[in-house]
């Protein structure tokens, strides 16, 4: 693979997930028992041979340094290169970044001093494998610009997102931001490709003419300027942009399949923690879940995801629910469709339920 350095947005969209970003970074949020929404880019970069991989951080992001801590866990802790976490302002202001073009301007720095060719861009809101270094010889190969990765799903009109159409070679013809009508497009799931000297230019024109949008100033208008080519990933994508969309990326992994295609082949790493394996009493029972390390089960749990040292009381029927870390479930309780964030307790005999349209979220560190 040609030399790369990456970039990862650890804040960016936080504004789609309110409920999960009050006390962290979009990607510090916990997935599927163990993980973090950011160990899929990150890990993404290392098995694709990227060795320099700068996080750009923003506020919230104590948990997001807790987890990373010094990127041994991705073997990102070296001399030279490895995980080097950026300020959320650039050199031209200590004003935090109100944007992704923003953003980008605070990587300046960092890029600079950069040897590689290339640099890949990602964002940490997403669950996906892809190997980088093939959309790096498709980049190569068209000697393109930029190369955007795209996914074919229906389109979501809750949040700004990004369209495109493309010719037989792959390149961008036609861009949208926000487009009205729907049906299955090409969607822009923030992955983007570009030599490192390209995009350096590329942030220093719009600093001179006063760019506000990465989208609307550079992109779309790009369309016509630029050799702009689209990759297309055709694995499983899921965009955590609500929090329904956080419970169904997470009942996913109820399916063998996803399961597999996300934790088979190249590992998804993460932050070790050494915890007492899970106890189930005998009066537990347990189908269709995933349950951590540290938990004790004492009632029932029906496809449910229980993160480290979650305990569910006698009596206490669990279905449908994703419960976080040190979450402590009361004797006698009924909970259907609930999301319950870290060190939440809830009493004996209480009765919650949401919908999958809707979970029912509970606060970091509640108490019902």
């Amino acid at each position: 693979m040609a030399s790369t350095v990456g970039v990862i947005f650890s804040s960016i969209n936080e504004e789609n997930v309110p409920e999960l970003t009050k006390v962290r970074s979009i990607g510090s949020i916990p997935y599927g028992g163990r993980y973090r929404l950011v160990d899929f880019a990150l890990s993404n970069m290392v098995n694709s041979g990227i060795t320099t991989v700068g996080m750009i951080t923003k506020s919230n992001y104590q948990s997001l340094m807790d987890h990373l801590g010094s990127g041994k866990d991705w073997d990102l802790a070296r001399k030279e290169g490895g995980l080097i976490l950026l300020p959320p302002y650039s050199d031209e202001t200590e004003t935090l970044y109100k944007n992704r073009l923003e953003a980008l301007k605070s990587t300046t720095s960092f890029l600079k001093k950069a040897k590689e060719d290339f640099v890949v861009i990602a964002d940490s809101d997403a669950v996906y494998k892809l190997d980088y270094s093939r959309v790096i010889d498709f980049h190569v190969k068209n000697n393109a610009d930029i190369t955007m990765v795209y996914h074919e799903h229906e389109v979501k009109q809750s949040h700004y997102y990004i369209t495109f159409d493309t010719d037989s070679t792959g390149r961008i013809t036609e861009l949208d931001i926000n487009p009205t009508s729907g049906g299955v497009k090409k969607n822009y799931i923030n992955l983007m490709v570009a030599r490192t000297s390209f995009i350096l230019d590329l942030i220093q024109n719009a600093i001179q003419r006063g760019f506000k949008s990465f989208g609307r100033d550079i992109l779309s208008p790009g369309v016509n300027t630029l050799k702009m080519y689209g990759y297309k990933y055709d694995g499983y994508y899921a965009n955590i942009d609500s929090l329904a969309s956080y419970f169904k990326a997470n009942t996913d992994l109820f399916d063998k399949n996803i399961r597999n295609e996300i934790f088979g082949d190249r590992d998804v790493y993460t932050k070790v923690n050494d915890s007492a394996p899970a106890k189930f009493a005998s009066t537990a029972k347990v189908t269709n879940s995933l349950v951590s390390d540290g938990c004790l089960i004492e009632g029932t749990v029906e496809n449910s995801i229980l993160f480290r040292g979650v305990k569910i009381g006698k009596g206490t029927i669990v279905k449908n629910c994703i419960l976080m870390t040190d979450n402590i479930i009361g004797e006698n309780c009924n909970l259907a469709y609930v999301v319950s964030d870290k060190n939440s307790v809830i009493r004996d005999n209480r009765v919650l339920a949401g919908c999958e349209a809707q979970p029912y979220f509970i606060n970091k560190g509640s108490l019902i």
